[in-house]
Order: C-alpha cells, then structure tokens, then sequence
C-alpha cells in the first residue's frame, strides 16, 4: 500500500535540495493575495456589511465569468510568456523546478503573481458588481483555484481515466496531473489554467496528453517502482516525528533541531504516535537514486522509547519482520536495520530474521561494519591510549578488538568480568594485554581519547581531562557539557556526489550525510555482496568495508570535524 503513490508518479525523480531552496518563498503568493484583500476591505469597508454568507446566483456567476474570463485570459498571457523575452526575464523561474510539486505552483516572479492574482480577481470583482456576490462564494473559489493549481502541479495522477471514458467532455473541463507535467517537460503546449478546451481551441493541446494519462492511470496498480535497497528506521521520539517532508518540507531539508514554532505539533504528534502504536504498517518516508538504482527509507512505525518496553517487543519484531518480508517479496537486494531495529536485546542485531527464514533473497544488513570502521578511522593515529563505555555491545567489542591489533591500549569500561574476559581471548595472544578492564569513569581521568557507546552524564563527562574528544556511536548523542572538550557526531557518511533527487536530512546529519549504517547498507548493495550482515561483527572486514565505501564515493565528515576540532582547542586553550 505504501508503494501505490510512488506508482503514480508521473516523473520518478526526487526533489532535490537545490529545488526546494529555490522554492522556498513559495508562500509569497499567498501574502500577496492576503495583501490585496486586506487593502480592499480597508478602502471599501461597506463590503463587509453588504455581502451575504451565502448567494447561490453568485457560485452560477462566477463559474461562467470564470470561464469567459479567467481562463482565456490567463492561456494567452501564459502563451506570450513562453515569448523568448518574457520567457527568459520572467517564466523561465517557474520552469527552473525540474520536478513539479504543490509548492511549483506558487514559485514564480512578482509580475506573474500579480497577474495571476488578476486572473483569479475578475470572477470575484465580477459576481460582487452586478450583486450575486458572497462571502462563501469568494472563500471557495479562492480554495478552488489554489487546490486546482496544485494539482496540476502535484506529479502524482489522482484522477482515473475511468472518468473520461464514461465522459469525455471532461477532458476538456479539467485538467490532470499529466497533462500540466507535459507542459513542464515540452514547454510548448498545454497553455491552458484548467480547462483544455482553450488549448483545443488554440491548437496547442498536446497530441500524447490522453494516452500519456490513461497508460499513468491503468500503471498505477503495478509495483514498477521497486528499490533496490531500503533502509529500515525508526521515530527516534515525538518532537523528531514532526522532521518529515509530508509535514514541513523546508524543515525536513535542514538537519533536525528543536525549533520553537514547531513545538504547537506536539500534542498532534502524541495523539499520532497513539493511533501508530494501535494500528498501523511500515510505510514509505523518502528516496533517492544512485547510479540509476531506487534507494528508500522505510519507518517502523514505532518511536524510541518503545523499544525498551518489554511487552513491545513481539510487537516491533513482527513490524521489522513484515517489511524484511515484503522487501523479498518486492524483490529488493538489501535491506539495512537502523538504530534500534537491529538492537541486540531485540533480534540480535537481525540474527532472529535469517535464522527463521534461511531461503530469503534479500540481503539483511546492520551496517555496524561500516559504523566500526567510520569510529575508528576517526581517530588520530598517534593516540595510544582510549577509553570505550559500551565495550561489551556488538560495535564496542569489535573496536575494541581491532584497536588492540594495532598495539592501542583501550580502558573498557564494564561491570561484567565474564563478557570482558570473553573478548580478551578473541583478541591475537600479543594483544590481549592491551584490554584492560575498568568499573570506573575515575580510571579515565588522564584519557583524552572517549568513544562513547554507552549514554553518558554530565558527571561522567566530568572525569575526562581537558582537551578531550569524545568519539561517540550511541543514539540518541550524548549532550555537549564540557565547554574544554570536543564532541563529534554520530558516525556518519557523505553521500556520492551523483545522487540525485535527495531533499531530506536524515535526523541531525547535514545535507547530503548519512548514518554509517545507511550507508553500509547501500554499500553492501553496491558491491553486490551476497552474505548477510547480521549479528556479531567481523572484525577482518572492517577494512575491506571501509575500502569499498571509499571505492563507490562515501566520504567521511570527519577532515571537518577534525579541523573544528583544533579550532576549538585553540580557542579553548586561549581562553585558559
């Protein structure tokens, strides 16, 4: 089901970030409007007062001026707009937007939004002049006119062509999706605002406009649209929940943060996270191409804190379990587990899935391989010394055991013995001496290398020396205490620079930077490997994971990170 409107995309591209931030005064047309209306009622205040709520001659009357005026007005400006002049200064803006979306519809130069206002003021002005005007008139037609604009400009066909076989007069009344995307991709047909009849009567009605929407009509039903590799997350909590394009897309194309005048959706955002938790399936959140391959998020739809309720996690299971089927069903390569899908306490890092169907054709993939290797390339090749909380996790474990190999002592902060003892033997006999179990934060205090896979508080952040970087693989990150300190982010990878149509950021990462299990995952799929990636890490593969990642262009964000992070400790040592 999640699936059917990708279906019905007319152009199967995604928008990009460059777009959207050319679109981002789409609401200007709205302001204008809101402008002129105001200003009239302002000079002609007796409007108020004459006009009915209701006059059903006035809904009659603005349809016929609406269509002997509105629409043959706007075809033949919108003709001399495709002029080479007034095309190149002026519409060429509105046809920048490679894929049209809701908000094309408004992203457009000043003078065709006043000429659009024009267009959409004849019938109301008219209806008010010969007294068949209303307040519920105006309302609707106003609505109309803007929910018909962005339908046009919607790429996603909604209407059947069931409709036009059974009343082909319609075609020439209304408009489709298809039919104004032809006009984007062409430009040289398809004038009208929304009734055809007028590019009928103008000889510019495109021949392949019908066929084109009956073949995107009767398509819809079909999986044509399938990925290749899917990345299966999770909400991380409510506030976070509200960080998706459905909802604010600008917002959604900026790294998440707490912004103030988000903060009313919270009680909406509970009420949702409910009516989930009651009742609801994994469903499709973004996409991207690469190398000409469908890569998507799909969201379990349940929020952090659930998965450390015990009676949840049959539930979350069965959730995970469904979307790792329908993927094989689907036909995609490989599905990557994020965060907490893949938790050992859960499934065992996705063990419970292959063990239980051992016949599945797609890949199921943690992607901590890649984690490991982005933590551990981080570091500064002259530390000797570091100290790892959550040693004894699935990544601290594999850290651990990769930095003893290269002669690093790692202090592994543990109450277990026994685990610790464990990971000491899988350790080559020279290196086991440098694993060295500790219970306290107080054995870190002259340790200024921290990898952090275990929350940490303030206090505990208070035994770290000076100067201290704090590497860190846990979700959600530790908060930023220490004002003589250095935090980096999550472990995390720069895209290739040939994706395309990629216009969301994935929780807190910048533009364009993933989570290193994302991008493990799409790396797995990339290589064509055929084994699955779940359970305990290999540590023998780290390299080779990190090598095909920098083969199929991942780039790590840490020469940033590294270089902000001597800025700070300068900054931080001249201030002492």
């Amino acid at each position: 089901m999640f699936l059917t409107l990708r279906n019905r995309r007319i152009i199967q591209q995604g928008v990009d970030f460059k777009q959207i931030d050319k679109e981002w005064h789409w609401d200007n047309f709205i302001i204008l409007q809101g402008m002129i209306a105001s200003l009239g009622l302002y000079i002609f205040p007796v409007l108020r007062e004459l006009l009915p709520v209701w006059n059903t001659r006035g809904f009659i009357a603005i349809i016929i001026l609406h269509i002997l005026g509105s629409e043959p007005l706007y075809y033949w400006a919108h003709r001399c707009f495709h002029g080479d002049y007034l095309f190149s200064k002026y519409h060429s803006f509105h046809h920048s937007s490679p894929i049209p979306q809701p908000f094309t519809a408004a992203s457009a130069t000043s003078l065709e939004q006043l000429l659009l206002t024009a267009v959409m003021a004849i019938p109301i002005l008219g209806s008010i002049l010969i007294g068949y005007g209303s307040i519920s008139m105006i309302y609707v037609y106003v609505l109309s006119f803007d929910f018909l604009r962005c339908l046009g400009h919607c790429n996603v066909e909604l209407i059947p062509h069931q409709i036009f076989d059974i009343f082909p007069v319609f075609k020439y009344l209304l408009h489709t999706p298809t039919y104004h995307s032809i006009h984007h991709t062409e430009m040289d047909s398809n004038y009208c605002l929304f009734m055809p009849l007028y590019d009928a009567l103008g000889n510019t009605l495109n021949n392949k406009s019908w066929e084109l929407h009956r073949i995107m009509s009767i398509n819809s039903g079909k999986n044509k649209c399938v990925p290749n590799f899917v990345f299966l997350a999770h909400v991380v909590d409510i506030t976070s929940s509200t960080h998706v394009q459905f909802i604010f897309r600008s917002v959604a194309s900026m790294p998440y943060d707490t912004r103030v005048f988000m903060l009313p959706l919270w009680p909406v955002a509970f009420v949702v996270m409910l009516l989930m938790w009651a009742k609801s399936k994994v469903f499709l959140l973004s996409f991207y191409n690469l190398r000409g391959k469908l890569h998507q998020t799909w969201v379990v739809p349940r929020f952090g804190f659930q998965y450390f309720l015990p009676f949840a996690k049959r539930g979350i299971n069965k959730q995970i379990e469904d979307a790792i089927l329908r993927a094989d069903r689907l036909g995609v390569k490989v599905i990557s587990l994020a965060a907490l899908n893949k938790n050992e306490a859960l499934n065992g890092g996705g063990l419970l899935f292959v063990n239980k169907y051992p016949n599945l054709k797609v890949r199921v993939v943690h992607g901590n391989t890649l984690t490991a290797a982005v933590t551990l390339n981080e570091i500064n090749e002259d530390v000797a010394e570091v100290f790892l909380t959550g040693a004894t996790s699935k990544l601290g474990r594999a850290i651990a055991l990769y930095l003893c190999r290269r002669k690093i002592r790692v202090l592994m902060l543990t109450s277990s013995a026994d685990r610790f003892q464990k990971i000491q033997k899988e350790a080559p006999a020279d290196c086991q001496k440098y694993l060295v179990l500790v219970t306290k934060y107080q054995a870190a205090k002259h340790c200024k290398t921290w990898i952090v896979g275990k929350w940490i508080t303030a206090k505990e952040q208070n035994w770290a020396p000076p100067g201290t970087h704090f590497h860190q693989f846990v979700v959600p990150p530790i908060f930023t205490f220490r004002k003589d300190c250095t935090y980096g982010d999550l472990a995390a990878m720069r895209l290739p620079t040939d994706v395309e149509g990629l216009g969301c950021c994935e929780y807190t990462m910048d533009r364009g930077v993933v989570h290193a299990c994302h991008a493990g995952g799409a790396v797995h799929h990339l290589e064509g490997w055929t084994h699955h990636e779940v359970g305990a890490l290999q540590v023998d593969r780290i390299d080779i994971v990190w090598e095909a990642a920098l083969k199929h262009g991942f780039r790590p964000v840490s020469d940033k990170n590294n270089i902000s992070r001597k800025q700070n400790l300068n900054v931080n040592n001249n201030n002492i």
